[in-house]
């Protein structure tokens, strides 16, 4: 079965490494220059850690990723605990797998190294695709052209693919806006900062970061409502001052993290309509292109690389019947996505409270039980999207 991969991100590089392992002919698309991702960090937890060791990438996801020792919710003005969850050696004991933290380029450069040269093409733009009977026809900006049995879409958010063959999306602002900066360790080293993914919550704003590239940056990213700035880009520059005005107040720590910026970026957060299907005949979607979620969930690039474990089970179980084996990918994968991208959208007014009742009730829930404790987030951790029984 020939397959093409539309994207070279993190999400179509792990699933092409997945349908490559299962025996399919894959080749990936992507339409920049080089291989190349944008952003900072990214954690990956071990539902997708998982699925790529099984690819034979666990010395060099060792090699340049962080193990943080926990994930620590904090108070935004006197940093008392709110929460405090371990990620580090309990968490590899109990799912079998370790909690990473990436630089996002760290991460895509070691999958891109894992496939073969010849079946990575960049400079290809998607510009139309057609199916005919079996076949699916993708047509680049470059003039290439080529024929596949199944397409995937793996190009992201404002995904070609899912605009060719459902046309265009109407995403909407959500009010927030997040500011990123990536912070080398020797700027900081007076702050002391653990080893460990912490999330300061506050009204109207949290801010979160973790160590990545083996410890030489701190990724730190801010996200306030009520913000102005309406472009999705990952590549508009921000202002450092701006982003201290809105975190006024807040503790010295958080503070100090921004204040040592040496450049910040900006970006509008947007929500999506939840799409009534994910395929069309032999093309399907995976990861941002079909379920985007709000990044206070920390599974954006963890449900990519689901996806890809997913599809080829599936394929492989059922090669004779492609537009089959699509609908049982989206019957298995929908609900577990949409469930990931409504916690999300939960933990963004959970964050943002302002002092008083609720914020207290919050407080004490997190004190007593605690959503990211063991015992709570088995059902995310625990999953193995490979098994698709």
């Amino acid at each position: 079965m020939k397959v093409a991969i539309i994207g070279g991100g993190i999400g179509g590089l792990s699933a092409a490494l997945q349908l490559l392992k299962a025996g399919f002919d894959v080749h990936v698309y992507e339409q920049a220059p080089r291989i190349t991702e944008i952003g900072a960090g990214i954690q990956i937890s071990p539902n997708a850690s998982r699925l790529l060791h099984r690819l034979g990438l666990r010395a060099a996801m060792d090699a340049v990723g962080v193990f943080p020792r926990a994930v620590h919710q904090r108070r935004w003005d006197d940093a008392r605990t709110l929460q405090r969850a371990p990620l580090g050696p309990e968490v590899e004991t109990t799912f079998g797998a370790p909690y990473y933290h990436f630089h996002r380029a760290d991460l895509a450069n070691l999958l891109a190294d894992a496939l073969p040269r010849e079946r990575l093409h960049v400079g290809h733009k998607l510009v139309g695709l057609e199916q005919r009977g079996e076949r699916v026809t993708a047509r680049f900006e470059n003039g290439v052209s080529t024929e596949s049995d199944l397409l995937i879409g793996a190009d992201g958010i404002h995904s070609k693919v899912r605009a060719l063959a459902f046309g265009p999306e109407k995403p909407r602002f959500t009010g927030c806006v997040a500011w990123r900066g990536l912070v080398p360790a020797e700027r900081i080293a007076h702050l002391d900062i653990e080893v460990a993914s912490h999330n300061w919550m506050g009204p109207d704003a949290h801010c979160v970061h973790y160590w990545v590239s083996a410890g030489r940056f701190l990724n730190v990213v801010c996200v306030v409502e009520h913000g102005t700035w309406t472009s999705e880009s990952w590549t508009d520059k921000g202002d450092v001052a701006e982003v201290l005005a809105r975190y006024e107040g807040w503790h010295p720590i958080v503070r100090g993290l921004i204040g040592a910026f040496p450049e910040t970026f900006i970006w509008a957060l947007h929500d999506r309509a939840e799409l009534p299907r994910w395929s069309d005949g032999r093309v399907t979607l995976l990861g941002d292109a079909c379920h985007p979620m709000l990044p206070m969930m920390a599974q954006g690039a963890a449900q990519s690389i689901e996806d890809g474990a997913a599809l080829a089970s599936l394929l492989q179980a059922m090669p004779d019947d492609v537009p089959g084996a699509l609908v049982r990918y989206e019957t298995l994968r929908k609900p577990r996505a949409t469930r990931l991208q409504e916690a999300s959208a939960a933990n963004r007014k959970r964050f943002h409270l302002h002092d008083g009742p609720e914020q207290q009730k919050r407080d004490a829930a997190m004190a007593n039980s605690g959503d990211r404790s063991i015992a709570n987030i088995g059902w995310l951790y625990q999953h193995d999207a490979a098994d698709v029984s």
